[in-house]
């Protein structure tokens, strides 16, 4: 498949009312599991992949996010969107090199965010975040080889729930460009169906604590759903939980979820022989 084959057949999959339900991976194991699962398309985590490195989110390089999104590429056969968090840099010109090094590695897709990384100032001003994302754009889409941008607007993740603000951001995106639209943090089926009503081009909602099921999503005219970290640190929580029962009870229930899992690998990966 050609890199422009690889955007039209990504970008296709969204469509309003019957959401792509987008996996968030955080190494070539769990992408190759939830692709056996039947996922039509793969997405990396910041925050997952830092935590699979011992650190937290907004702690990775550019050069470690693209060789990961890379390897992923390299591991499945379904799209990739590469999570580039705020494209590792202020300037529109660094965030289309960012794009540009990404189109490299083979992914079908990448999400920009106005996130500046500042706790003091965290989202930036709407008209460098227009010029950020129309940058992203035009690397993004100028070339032979094209990707599906997604541009965020970070402000109900960062305690700036203004609904209004947060449309008109994304409307100035979708002025220039971007193909897919996404405001994590909401989770008002109201408030969606407001922002969905509001632009014309599909809209991303993050799986989040409250937010509607997918039929709801779906009802008012979502065009994906993703889940953002929140799989790798089930997994993580899976993993604690079965720490805690061996060092305070000394017992060994985890091991039937274990065997569950061993199963599911063999069957994703080709059936093997396990010692444990």
């Amino acid at each position: 498949m050609t890199d422009s084959e690889r955007y039209e057949s990504f970008l296709a999959l969204h469509q309003p009312g019957s959401p792509l339900l987008l996996a968030n991976v955080w190494d070539l194991g769990s992408a190759r599991l939830l692709a056996a699962c039947g996922f039509r398309a793969l997405a990396t985590t910041s925050s997952g992949y830092a935590a699979s490195l011992g650190r937290l989110d907004g702690g990775l390089t550019r050069e470690e996010t693209l060789h990961h999104a890379a390897s992923l590429v390299g591991a499945v056969d379904l799209p990739v969107n590469a999570d580039l968090e705020n494209g590792f840099a202020d300037s529109p010109q660094d965030v289309a090199d960012t794009i540009r090094l990404a189109l490299a590695t083979g992914v079908a897709g990448a999400s920009i965010e106005d996130y500046t990384g500042d706790p003091g100032a965290p989202i930036y001003d709407v008209g460098l975040a227009r010029d950020r994302v129309a940058a992203a754009v035009e690397a993004a889409h100028s070339g032979s080889s094209r990707l599906v941008l997604t541009a965020r607007a970070e402000n109900y993740l960062h305690e700036r729930a203004d609904l209004g603000d947060t449309i008109e951001r994304l409307q100035a995106f979708q002025e220039v460009g971007a193909d897919v639209l996404y405001a994590p943090g909401l989770t008002l089926l109201d408030d969606i169906h407001s922002l969905v009503a509001s632009v014309d081009r599909p809209v991303n909602v993050l799986a989040f604590p409250g937010a509607p099921p997918v039929a709801e999503l779906a009802s008012v005219g979502v065009s994906r759903v993703s889940v953002g970290g929140a799989f790798a640190f089930a997994a993580m929580a899976g993993l604690l939980d079965a720490a805690h029962e061996l060092i305070e009870h000394g017992t060994y229930g985890y091991t039937a979820r274990s065997r569950v899992g061993v199963a599911a690998v063999q069957e994703a990966f080709g059936t093997g022989t396990s010692k444990t």
